[in-house]
Formats: structure tokens, C-alpha cells, sequence
């Protein structure tokens, strides 16, 4: 399990585009036959995912890592399937899991094992964990049980359809938030105008890109904006004082999750266009 510590956002003012990629950009998460994870500092996440191709793959972490006996036994996750059709097991309980549906899998659980239905065609699936004080059942949902939310315009580069499952009014979470946002053909933009949210942090998965695409991900103070190229199926660390907002070559998809002090989708401090820098 990789390491990321919190940063300053007065240090970050100094930071060269290596030293950014090595703080808040996740390059390789996807990987057949492992269980890749990192640990974050910001909200003690735990990103990663599972490609099972030729074998099933257990949810685990060493004790020295997590300081628990079973990967749950503090934490929930959320999982959602990027790839081919695959199956979640569940303390014994096994779900069905396709392409863009969602998984939560709340504390106390003790065996989570990741399943592909073709590994020609293997599942991958992405993991976000927070820390967690109150056992939540485990839930599927599809595309077509999403709470959705419809914004942007072609117009503004940014038409988009919001799916959420994990919040208040969706599946319940002690303090994970998480979804996925579709960008529409013709469309570039996400979260523009753009805005911080001090009581929570963020991270962002970026997929469903073409090999030579990129999304040009803004981060930063709002005056001190910085930028990453990320590329397909590459996760950004988003702390709570930085813009997070995006601009691609082309439209694409991508997944949010967000942990902290609330479960307010709507917790924003917006910054006006002028106000940038």
C-alpha cells in the first residue's frame, strides 16, 4: 500500500509538475490480478481497485498498514465496476456487479472477494474506503437507480448527467460520498465554474478516454491555480482547500468521491469566474 501525506497549501505554491504528480496524482491504479492500493492522509482514504482476471482477489491490508484485523473492521468502501461484468462476494453474499454500477459494502465485514464473469473482458473495479462508526447494510445500485442530476449545456462545454448512489436519499454511508458524472458528446468541462469545500475532500477518477486523450485536471488555491495531465483511468487527490475542476480533449466520464465533516452534496464554496488566477 502506497503512502500520500496531507500537503500545505502554501508549499504547494512551489511545486514543480514532477513534485504535483507525485502528491495528488494517482498514475497506475489498474493492474491484472492485483489489489492496488494508496493511502491518503487527507481523510485517511484508501483508493484502489481490483482486476481479477485469472484468479479471484481478496479486499485486504497488513495490520502495520491499517491498524486492523480485517480491511472493514474500521471502514466502508464503495465500488464501482469501469470494466467488464464482474461479481462482488460479501461475507458471503455475492453480487452482480456490470459495467458503471456501485457496491457498498459497510464496517464489520470481514471477506470481500473481487470476481471477473470473462477474464478476456475482466472487471475492474474501483475502491474508495474512509473510516467508518456505525455498521450500514450492503447495497447494489445500478445506473437506473442513481439519484440524477442534469446540468451544464453543450453552449458551455459542459453538459453532464450527475448519477449519485452513495449519499443522504441514496445508499446510506457513515461519511462517503460518491458517483459518477457523464460528460456528453461535445462536452469537456466538469465542476466549472468551479469551487472548494474546506469540510471535505475529494477524489476523482478519470475514465472512459481514448489512449491519446487527456484531461487537463485545474487544482490549487483559486489564486494560485496549478494543472495535470491525467490520462485514462487515472485518480486525482483532491484536498479540501483546492479547486477541482477539468477540461479534456474529448468527453469523458468521470467518478467522484468525497469524505469529511458532512454528506452535503450541495457544501460548496463557489469562486466566481473573476476571481481566478
Amino acid at each position: 500500500m502506497e503512502n500520500r501525506y496531507d500537503s500545505n497549501p502554501k508549499d504547494v505554491k512551489g511545486f514543480d509538475t514532477t513534485r504535483l504528480r507525485e502528491e495528488f496524482l494517482i498514475e497506475t491504479l489498474f493492474a491484472p490480478d492485483e489489489l492496488v492500493t494508496v493511502y491518503s492522509h487527507t481523510d485517511r482514504y484508501i483508493v484502489g481497485s481490483a482486476v481479477p482476471v485469472s484468479k479471484e482477489l481478496k479486499l485486504e491490508a497488513d495490520f502495520k498498514q491499517i491498524g486492523a484485523d480485517y480491511f472493514l473492521e474500521r471502514r466502508e468502501v464503495g465500488i464501482i465496476n469501469v470494466g467488464g461484468e464482474g461479481s462482488v462476494t460479501a461475507d458471503g453474499d455475492t453480487y452482480e456487479i456490470g459495467v458503471n454500477e456501485c457496491l457498498y459494502i459497510g464496517l464489520g465485514v470481514k471477506d470481500v472477494f473481487f470476481k471477473s464473469a470473462n477474464g478476456e473482458s475482466p472487471a475492474k473495479f474501483y475502491l474508495v474506503s474512509t473510516p467508518a462508526h456505525k455498521a450500514y447494510p450492503t447495497k447494489k445500485a445500478g445506473e437506473g437507480e442513481a439519484i440524477k442530476a442534469n446540468l451544464g449545456s453543450l453552449d458551455s462545454s459542459n453538459e453532464r448527467t450527475i448519477n449519485k448512489y452513495i449519499l443522504p436519499g441514496g445508499i446510506e454511508s457513515c461519511q462517503l460520498v460518491m458517483g459518477i458524472t457523464h460528460l456528453a458528446p461535445g462536452s469537456m468541462w466538469n465542476t466549472m465554474p468551479c469551487h472548494t469545500h474546506n469540510r471535505r475532500s475529494e477524489v476523482y477518477l478519470y475514465f472512459n478516454m481514448p489512449e491519446n486523450a487527456a484531461v487537463f485536471h485545474f487544482m490549487g488555491d483559486p489564486q494560485e491555480t496549478r494543472h495535470l495531465v491525467v490520462r485514462n483511468e487515472q485518480a486525482i487527490l483532491s484536498p479540501s482547500w483546492s479547486i477541482h475542476s477539468g477540461v479534456g480533449t474529448n468527453n469523458y466520464t468521470f467518478c467522484w468521491a468525497m469524505g469529511g465533516e458532512n454528506q452535503l452534496f450541495d457544501d460548496m464554496d463557489g469562486v466566481d469566474m473573476k476571481d481566478l488566477k
